[in-house]
């Protein structure tokens, strides 16, 4: 028989997990509806010398109108539901490693069309130029985590 405390363990990771799931297929369906994974979307939204389509700019500015108008209601609370501290950024985080990454992150979505989000939800259509950038990009991370050893 398992102890009150196993429980209220066990309870606490499925209510992670299913909020975990939620926010995920949320944000994939935000993702599709708006069209964002489609790499044609965010190409277009950088050409702008040429046939520029604007509409990334809305979705963007969605999630920073929701983010920015909910995030002091989380922050009043002691900790957030499935951690014991929040995690927050600090300027001391902005480092050369930061700055590089975020280049590099640009250069590939400028090139590719698609960051990490858009690319795992646009794997369900098994373009092979979508597994390709998502097989590239976990090569990515696999050599970030060697040369960080």
């Amino acid at each position: 028989m398992s102890s009150v405390k196993e429980q209220n363990s066990h309870e606490s990771t499925f209510a992670h997990s299913a909020v975990t799931l939620f926010s995920g297929v949320l944000f994939g369906l935000g993702l599709i509806i708006s069209g964002m994974v489609n790499p044609g979307k965010v190409i277009g939204f950088l050409d702008l010398a040429g046939d520029w389509d604007p509409s990334l700019i809305f979705v963007m500015g969605g999630g920073v109108t929701v983010t920015t108008s909910t995030f002091w209601l989380v922050l009043r609370r002691e900790r957030p539901l499935f951690e014991q501290k929040f995690f927050l950024p600090t300027k001391a985080d902005l480092d050369g490693r930061l700055l590089i990454g975020a280049a590099l992150f640009g250069i590939g979505w400028g090139i590719g069309g698609l960051c990490p989000g858009p690319a795992i939800t646009a794997l369900a259509t098994l373009d092979p130029s979508v597994v390709l950038f998502v097989g590239a990009m976990l090569l990515g991370m696999v050599l970030q985590n060697l040369v960080a050893e």
